[in-house]
């Protein structure tokens, strides 16, 4: 990265992000976060800007934009980030974590999040906005579409394809040459074995009904 960034979003996912980028010595200029009182200083440190709207103050030209969003269920509100900055011009900047390992042969396209500890094998793509997220195995030559979280510890199996917007949760394990279809979630712990069509959703029995409280 040869300009600052400035990261949308300060939460949870924004703090691990900015933490990714401290480590690889790279310049925030600033957080976008409504949530977060405007002059304040954030996580890091990292002084807040105002809401989303205070990029507008910085050219295109002037900042790459790391998006801070992170998503449980569904990528849409990370995915709205995303889309409404790039209309206006910006660019968002890929993420790898020093501690993560990428085959020299990976392709990330902009925007994508590579986090500690995560393992991508040769011949995979990752697409626009994706997210590998900590601990997360991503076996050789997979196709991970545009806006597409991978969570933590979550395991792919060789030639994999993953479509646009679809989550994987926690510790799920997809096998070799399965299709996940688009905007699909694949619940916390989930086993997948065959091709899932598109708006699919795949949960664990325990994830669908948990058992009452008792005692004290």
């Amino acid at each position: 990265m040869t300009k600052p960034v400035i990261v949308i979003g300060g939460g949870g996912h924004a703090r691990v992000v900015m933490d990714a980028l401290r480590r690889r010595g790279v310049s925030m200029l600033g957080i976008c976060d409504p949530a977060l009182p405007q002059g304040s200083a954030g996580p890091f440190g990292i002084a807040v800007l105002g809401d989303d709207e205070a990029v507008a103050a910085y050219a295109p030209a002037q900042v790459d934009l790391v998006n801070g969003v992170g998503s449980t269920q569904s990528t849409q509100a990370r995915r709205h980030v995303f889309e409404t900055f790039s209309r206006r011009g910006y660019r968002f900047a890929a993420v790898v974590h020093p501690a993560a390992i990428v085959a020299d042969d990976v392709t990330l396209d902009e925007g994508a999040q590579i986090m500690a500890g995560a393992i991508i094998q040769s011949g995979t793509a990752v697409g626009r906005d994706a997210i590998v997220n900590t601990g997360a195995r991503v076996d050789h030559d997979c196709r991970i579409g545009d806006h597409v979280h991978i969570a933590p510890g979550a395991t792919l199996s060789g030639g994999v394809v993953v479509g646009d917007g679809t989550h994987i949760g926690v510790a799920a394990a997809v096998i070799q040459s399965v299709k996940l279809g688009r905007n699909c979630l694949i619940g916390a712990g989930a086993v997948v074995t065959r091709d899932v069509p598109d708006e699919t959703r795949l949960v664990t029995p325990a994830s669908r009904t948990l058992p009452e409280r008792t005692g004290g």
